[in-house]
């Protein structure tokens, strides 16, 4: 990613939980970065509302105009159409299914808009500045386990989009035939196996089902508002059912982690994502479980490592991508 005398991009992450906008140099120096909620039961327009004033935000900081950027990338939860630019289906974005988000943006700032998966970008960013930076790497696939699971793959050194630009869903292969139900409407897709939400239904249904745990406790006593979050602090105490929960859930992971293996047969496994933050205790099994069940020769050359970037390997790889596209049409 050598950009240095490019003009900054505005670079948005909009996922199921969080939205995160920034201004990047060509370096991928961030220069402004703002967070907010997302807040999706408030609905689609709330949504874009907090978008916008996001984005503008970041460029009051930066002191820019949108006539000052080389463009604007958005990388987004779900399945985009990307020679559209449409959210097509998003689990974790309910009613953005068939919304035009790259011309709604692109309309707003008046400025070229790329629409983006946000895992696909979070790829990007994690190969060009991440963890696979420095290394002599050409096949890489990056898992974010967080609210869902989605991937991204990069594949001889370019990021692989397939014919619609959807490649990647890693989150939604089944891996259990007769599993739970998954937001997207399958069943025992790897999401609705070791999700945060995931995570976080399990131990619901165990509460209800009369469980004893320490979970109840750390959630201030309301089941409803137990999260991953809370099951994980509730492991790292010693809980045995919060433990046993994380093992499941770590169990399908390494499942998933051997298919990826021995369908792509990467250099590198990159594991982003809020879920990715219990650390060894949700790595160390999934690893296991890969290793065991992968191919031998795939299995030894595979790496698995945390991502480098918690927060902002999806807005580094979306502005790299704008990057990118203008350097094309530029003839570069």
């Amino acid at each position: 990613m050598k950009h240095d005398e490019q003009l900054p991009a505005l670079s948005v992450d909009l996922g199921g939980t969080k939205i995160v906008a920034a201004v990047v140099g060509g370096g991928g120096q961030i220069i402004s970065w703002r967070r907010c909620l997302t807040n999706i039961e408030e609905g689609t327009n709330a949504v874009l509302k907090r978008l916008f004033s996001v984005m503008d935000e970041v460029l009051g900081e930066a002191k820019l105009s949108p006539a000052e950027l080389a463009g604007i990338a958005v990388a987004c939860a779900g399945i985009i159409d990307m020679k559209k630019g449409v959210v097509t289906m998003s689990p974790n974005l309910p009613g953005f299914a068939g919304i035009k988000l790259r011309d709604i943006v692109a309309s707003r700032f008046g400025v070229k808009t790329h629409l983006i998966n946000d895992a696909s970008a979070a790829a990007l960013g994690e190969y060009y500045l991440g963890a696979a930076a420095g290394r002599s790497v050409e096949n890489l696939v990056y898992l974010t386990v967080s609210t869902g699971i989605g991937g991204g793959i990069i594949a001889g050194g370019r990021l692989y989009l397939g014919a619609d630009g959807c490649a990647g869903e890693i989150g939604h292969m089944v891996i259990k035939a007769d599993g739970p139900l998954c937001k997207c409407g399958k069943s025992g897709c790897l999401e609705a196996l070791a999700s945060g939400w995931a995570v976080a239904r399990d131990a619901k249904e165990l509460l209800k089902g009369g469980g004893k745990s320490s979970i109840l406790r750390l959630a201030g006593g309301k089941i409803e508002a137990v999260t991953a979050a809370t099951v994980a602090l509730a492991a790292r105490e010693g809980d045995t059912l919060a433990q046993k929960i994380i093992a499941d859930a770590a169990h399908y992971l390494g499942v998933g982690l051997a298919n990826i293996v021995d369908i792509f047969n990467p250099e590198l496994i990159v594991i982003g994502g809020g879920l990715a933050k219990m650390g060894n205790m949700l790595l160390d099994p999934a690893r296991k479980a890969a290793k065991k069940a992968a191919f031998g020769l795939p299995g030894r050359t595979v790496r698995i490592v945390r991502a480098r970037f918690v927060n902002n390997a999806g807005i580094l790889g979306a502005a790299a991508y704008a990057f990118n596209q203008t350097q094309k049409e530029a003839g570069g």
